[in-house]
């Protein structure tokens, strides 16, 4: 049995894994809120802008599930200082874009260097700490993937408005550098065995042409009005025809680029479909509510972000002792009460109303961070449970990838639930308002004071405001009942939840 590998220092191997996820899962959010001034300073539409967004998204969807191949071919950490020193390098590359097209090339090759950073880091942090010590470095590592998107939008709103909006890259740089040298130092003395496997190449491009379709199917659908444009329709052929020869192809190959065989692992199979829809309905609230704040309460973007700012608050105070004290109890127990959480805060938001003000919103936030604490940590454990160290970078990069897209659809979904369910309410409330029923001719005499025009302007704004409004609590009803759900299906996992370290945990 090899020794268990030790750093020389875990504290600052642990700060430089985590810095680099943290600035990895920052970049998914951080150039949202600078789109208009992007597309301002480039001379593009806002719409051709928010391929700086899903241009990153399509070539992380592709590098995700690839991590377990990667890893294999060149080792874990040879490969996470390359992919962290790369991904500083597009990102500089990314701040002195000239042109839009440059920006979204930079962007798509900072996406695909992203893709295998957290995974790595994950089956890393799995390596590097004993077994009773696993639960804080995962525990550390939620913290981290709950905490940088919501830093994101405010730290880029803050950059653009102060500084210029190239800044919110070049940030990257001194990190990235920082981050993977300390991580290559400190773990150089890993031993790793690598292996030349054969290239899946039929697996490899169905997987890039049908992920990467679906992913823009999904970022474009609503723009693009869905299936009443033929570029949506061509893109879903193309997507769904790539991906089930993907899915056949990888299942009966003997050396499949991803392994779909790990879903044979009972707790992976669960862990992995609970972490997909809790984090499909995390992403829809991470989503929804600034969007609504800024649509319907007239909040800034700024002000926005420091409405949704607090649900980052309990996950940092917790970690501690989440990480600590979480394996002491049933996990499911934990995952169980986390989900009870943020479902009783979807039902909060149910009943939220225009007039609302912001201490309310904000305390919902506060009160979710509490479900989060608890949720991010105890279904990775659950997960990576009953995986061989050997497989850890594998499961990990796939259970990761389907997050991802987890989040993908619930976007597209969460979006086009909201804006159809407005236009039916708004049909419904506008169906008595007329010229002809004397109330409401009364009520666009009073509003417009005499202009009956202006004042039906200011009733159809109402009206449009209610509709959203109506949708909006419509949708948090239908997320609170996912959550509750969510309680059943971690419950098909089965105990024992230590991580495995595997026969060789030191040098695989």
């Amino acid at each position: 049995m090899t020794t268990h590998f030790r750093p020389p220092n875990l504290a600052l191997s642990t700060i430089g894994l985590s810095l680099a996820t943290f600035m990895q899962v920052l970049d998914t959010t951080i150039a949202n809120v600078s789109l208009p001034t992007i597309a301002g300073n480039l001379g593009v539409s806002n719409n051709q802008s928010t391929w700086v967004i899903t241009s990153f998204a399509v070539s992380m969807a592709i590098s995700l599930p690839l991590t377990g191949f990667l890893t294999r071919r060149f080792g874990e950490v040879k490969l996470f200082t390359a992919c962290t020193l790369l991904f500083a390098l597009t990102s500089f590359m990314c701040g002195v874009s000239q042109s839009m097209g440059m920006l979204i090339l930079f962007r798509a090759l900072q996406g695909a260097v992203a893709g295998p950073m957290y995974p790595i880091t994950q089956s890393l942090l799995i390596g590097i700490y004993p077994p009773a010590k696993r639960g804080m470095a995962l525990a550390l590592l939620a913290m981290v993937t709950v905490v940088a998107p919501i830093a994101g939008p405010i730290l880029g709103g803050w950059i653009t408005d102060n500084y210029s909006w190239p800044w919110i890259f070049f940030i990257n740089v001194p990190i990235g550098i920082f981050a993977s040298m300390v991580v290559a130092n400190q773990l150089r003395a890993k031993v790793e065995k690598t292996e030349r496997p054969k290239i899946d190449y039929v697996g490899l491009i169905t997987l890039i042409i049908g992920v990467g379709a679906l992913q823009i199917v999904l970022d474009k659908g609503n723009d693009e009005d869905w299936f009443n444009s033929t570029f949506i329709i061509v893109t879903s052929i193309i997507s769904a025809v790539n991906i089930a020869i993907f899915l056949i192809w990888e299942l009966t190959d003997k050396d499949p680029i991803v392994d779909l065989k790990l879903f044979r692992h009972r707790n992976f199979t669960a862990g992995t479909i609970a972490l997909v829809l809790a984090y499909a309905a995390f992403f829809a609230i991470g989503l929804l509510v600034p969007l609504w704040l800024q649509r319907n309460l007239g909040y800034t973007s700024t002000w926005a972000g420091y409405a949704t700012a607090p649900l980052g608050i309990i996950p940092v105070l917790l970690t501690f002792f989440v990480g600590k004290y979480a394996t002491k109890v049933d996990l499911r127990l934990l995952a169980s009460v986390a989900f009870i959480v943020m479902g009783v805060t979807c039902f909060m938001r149910a009943d939220f109303y225009i007039g609302i003000d912001f201490y309310h919103v904000a305390m919902v936030q506060l009160w979710q961070g509490l479900g989060v604490a608890l949720f991010f940590m105890p279904i990775l454990t659950i997960l990576l449970s009953d995986l061989q160290q050997n497989e850890i970078a594998s499961g990990s990069g796939l259970a990761t990838f389907l997050r991802t897209l987890g989040g993908s659809f619930s976007a597209s979904i969460t979006t086009l639930l909201w804006e159809r369910r407005a236009v039916a309410h708004h049909e419904q409330l506008a169906e008595h308002i007329n010229v002809f029923n004397p109330t409401s001719q009364a009520a666009m005499d009073r509003l417009g004071q005499g202009d009956a025009q202006a004042g039906a302007s200011v009733i159809n704004n109402m009206i449009t405001q209610q509709g959203y409004q109506i949708s909006f609590n419509e949708v948090f009803h239908v997320l609170g009942w996912v959550f509750i759900a969510l309680v059943l299906v971690i419950w098909l996992a089965k105990p024992p939840f230590s991580a495995k370290a595997g026969p060789a945990a030191g040098g695989h």
